[in-house]
């Protein structure tokens, strides 16, 4: 028998999994390292934590799981999206990566709209957000430009770990699509927006497809981990990408709604020529010409999170959402918006905030917990409408994450869809998706469908409820209304925020 890894290089923590040619899962290892926020906005980590608690997680990986060294063909990754990482001569960080959830960048997007206005959406085909990594390099230009200077080249996460594996440096396309600096659709570097912001061309890396292999271990790497020079690494991609991989997203027609600290509703794509407006996310996906379509609900299992560690009296989320099945659709007439952190799509809006609507003396904790989840499910179907509204077919969403955790929101998800909502039958997310770029990479399969097909099995499928369906639609327009009669007044509340 022989094996690959999939490596999820994520916010919190970085998950390895060891994955045989059936798709089964043999052993996963999970290591956290820490997140450092010197200053309001700002969201850091050390780049060197990552490799060494992606090291030590495939060390244990290995020893605990039996399996000879030998038989481990390839490794990929998956990995956060967005965050900079600046390289030097010695293929070292040179400071902190600044990651996708830092939102000290404000300036530096609006000098982007105004130095390249319409061009960026022609080209990068994504709107100057906080979170891209081309708005981080700006900064850095800006307050540490000695730091700049010395840099050798720019990564992102996953991509400085596989440098430090393999002293190989490079960046997939996935990946690439979230810097604001690639050409998306000539699947190039824009030479365009570098030279606008005085950028110099040997910063960028070589950019390679995510099944691509990018080399074998260092001798140091292998002596540390356990594995052998012969396990070839594979480039790998975006962790929404991977994560859409791993959940069978590789065919039009197919997609995915993902909630975890934030909510994904994601859809495969081949049109090049899709004009969005920047309304949703256009990106490159891991398959080879393909696209992915995307949008995101800042808040969505944060919401979640945030509500029942306020006002849940330390109990657990299942016990926290015990009651919600007795509660009818529309909790009883009150209405949750899940803009705790401000919001992404449809809204890109920073200084918006949630709101619960419709409080009266009736209202129980099972209403307010049933309210905030459908709150997170009107802001996913706001995605859906726009892929629908662009010509796309949504009749039938594979859900993962938190949300295909309790079968009542997946029930719900079908309702205020209008489509079919399927739950698989072992989910593993992004690290299963590095995993089958693994697989390909290595020859297992002709084509990443193929792999789907052997290693990703549906479950259990939620069908709409006509009635429920019926009522969620009225209520949905409703939830529309809110972000227009809130935004005013939230932007006036801003100057009241920072103080304890």
């Amino acid at each position: 028998m022989t094996y690959v890894i999939g490596i999820d290089l994520g916010t919190s923590a970085v998950k390895s999994v060891l994955v045989d040619r059936t798709g089964n899962v043999v052993r996963e290892e999970s290591e956290q390292y820490p997140l450092y926020q010197p200053k309001p906005g700002y969201s850091e980590q050390e780049a060197e934590d990552w490799v060494e608690k992606t090291v030590l997680s495939l060390n244990k990986l290995l020893a605990a799981s039996g399996v000879q060294p030998e038989e481990i063909e390839g490794i990929s990754f998956s990995g956060q999206m967005h965050g900079l990482v600046l390289v030097g001569e010695d293929g070292r960080a040179l400071r902190r990566a600044i990651l996708w959830n830092d939102t000290r960048t404000t300036p530096q997007c609006r000098k982007i709209e105004q130095v390249l206005g319409d061009k960026l959406l022609k080209i990068a085909r994504n709107r100057a957000l906080e979170g891209f990594t081309l708005p981080k390099i700006l900064w850095v230009q800006e307050h540490e430009p000695e730091i700049l200077d010395q840099a050798a080249l720019f990564l992102l996460p996953k991509d400085y770990v596989r440098l430090r594996l393999t002293g190989q440096a490079a960046m997939d396309y996935s990946d690439a699509a979230g810097t604001l600096l690639l050409d998306v659709g000539g699947k190039r570097w824009s030479e365009e927006i570098g030279a606008a912001f005085g950028l110099k061309p040997s910063l960028f890396p070589e950019l390679v497809e995510s099944f691509d292999d990018t080399g074998a271990l260092l001798p140091e790497m292998q002596q540390r981990t356990g594995l052998t020079g012969a396990t070839r690494v594979y480039a790998g991609g975006a962790d929404n990408a991977c994560g859409a991989i791993g959940a069978g997203i590789l065919s039009e027609g197919q997609t995915m709604c993902s909630i975890g600290t934030s909510g994904v509703v994601l859809s495969y794509e081949t049109r090049r020529d899709l004009d969005f407006e920047g309304k949703v996310h256009f990106f490159n996906h891991s398959e080879k010409d393909a696209f992915y379509i995307m949008g995101v609900t800042l808040a969505a299992g944060y919401s979640m999170q945030w509500f029942r560690e306020t006002f849940g009296g330390g109990v657990s989320f299942e016990e926290l959402l015990g009651g919600i099945g007795e509660v009818s659709p529309g909790a009883n007439g009150l209405l949750f918006t899940p803009y705790i952190v401000g919001e992404r799509t449809p809204h890109p809006d920073a200084d918006i905030r949630g709101s619960f609507i419709g409080i009266d003396a009736s209202h129980k904790l099972p209403h307010f917990a049933r309210a905030v989840m459908e709150g997170i499910t009107f802001s996913l179907r706001e995605s859906i409408d726009i892929l629908r509204a662009a010509g796309k077919t949504v009749d039938k969403v594979v859900s993962i994450g938190g949300g295909a955790k309790n079968k009542e929101w997946l029930q719900m998800q079908a309702d205020v869809f209008g489509a079919d909502v399927v739950k698989l039958e072992s989910e593993q997310g992004p690290a299963m998706g590095a995993a089958m770029l693994a697989a390909f990479g290595s020859g297992w399969f002709e084509t990443l469908q193929d792999c789907a097909s052997e290693f990703i099995r549906e479950s259990v499928t939620y069908k709409p409820d006509a009635e429920r369906a019926q009522t969620y639609d009225r209520l949905f327009a409703v939830y529309q209304d809110v972000y227009g009669q809130t935004a005013e007044l939230n932007r006036k509340l801003s100057a009241f925020r920072g103080g304890s």
